[in-house]
């Protein structure tokens, strides 16, 4: 019976490899449950225990104020720059992401259903887990800079801000500081 085998692994070339393979593959996606994938057959029912809970107020107005004086300190060191101060906008307020436990109850072939329940740390009270913090997003930047009027300089800055933030060219304004501030 080992001839047979050998016999068989000799004959097989690079194509008759590659085949076998991409059928193992087909056949083992095929066999994969599609319970929880986005657009299967299931109807999903989500419940929250308890909304997305936001970050403190402190929290987000320290952030900004850090935010804004590393991004001044930063664009201080740039030739031509000079004095500069940075005014930062942001979209939200951020959001701490709560860590949840999903149940899955199967009532029939297709009726798959899943409930979200919010996970509890035990401290003085009954605070939900947090898993991680989103910070605020900023969605525009004006930057006004001893040298803002020569354009290279101008350039050098909006390429800093856009490699320091995700906004788009239009979102972020430079211009010269006025004599004496």
């Amino acid at each position: 019976m080992m001839k047979w085998f050998t016999d068989f692994l000799k004959k097989m070339d690079k194509t008759k490899w590659l085949i076998l393979g991409l059928g193992g593959i087909l056949l083992l996606v095929i066999a994969l449950p599609t319970d929880g994938i986005p657009g299967g057959k299931e109807d999903k029912t989500l419940q929250d225990s308890l909304a997305p809970a936001q970050l403190q107020e402190g929290q987000i107005r320290e952030y900004e104020r850090q935010v804004t004086r590393q991004l001044e300190q930063t664009l201080r060191y740039m030739d031509g720059v000079g004095e500069v101060r940075v005014m930062i906008t942001f979209q939200d307020n951020g959001e701490n992401i709560v860590e949840k436990e999903v149940t899955k109850s199967e009532g029939g072939q297709d009726n798959t259903q899943y409930q979200e329940s919010a996970i509890y740390q035990e401290t003085d009270g009954k605070e939900p887990y947090i898993s991680r913090q989103k910070m605020p997003q900023a969605e525009g930047v004006l930057v006004i800079a001893q040298g803002g009027g020569d354009s290279a300089v101008k350039q050098d800055i909006l390429d800093a801000v856009m490699a320091l933030f995700p906004l788009e060219a239009h979102k972020i304004k430079i211009v010269k500081m006025q004599k004496g501030s």
